[in-house]
């Protein structure tokens, strides 16, 4: 399983917006049941797509002007980035299987190879 990247208000612009590959960016924080849920299935998605997305967390608590910036209200929120730009959201943790389809959905979306 992968591990994911930590990313940080002062990283947030080369890890993410200079990216050349779409990112999903998983804004948490450490009191957050859900955003503990999610991390292996995040793990797990990011070996599966990799090439097509990377996978990167930021804790919104250690990190709150990125979180300010993408107007996140609600923990956890996944942002996914294609050139260094917001394309997608998702609020809430759900199933793999879920989440799988909708990321495979918006890469489908953004035209990008498989």
């Amino acid at each position: 399983m992968a591990e994911l990247t930590v990313v940080t208000d002062e990283t947030f612009a080369r890890e993410v917006l200079a990216s050349d590959i779409p990112v999903l960016v998983d804004f948490w924080a450490q009191w957050c049941p859900p955003c503990h849920m999610i991390t292996p299935v995040l793990a797990q998605l990011a070996d599966e797509l990799a090439g097509r997305l990377r996978i990167v967390k930021i804790n919104n608590d250690q990190n709150p002007v990125t979180g300010r910036d993408y107007q996140v209200m609600s923990l956890p929120t996944l942002l996914v980035f294609h050139n260094g730009l917001p394309v997608r959201s998702f609020v809430g943790a759900r199933p793999k299987a879920k989440l799988l389809g909708e990321l495979t959905g918006v890469l489908d979306d953004l035209a990008l190879p498989a």
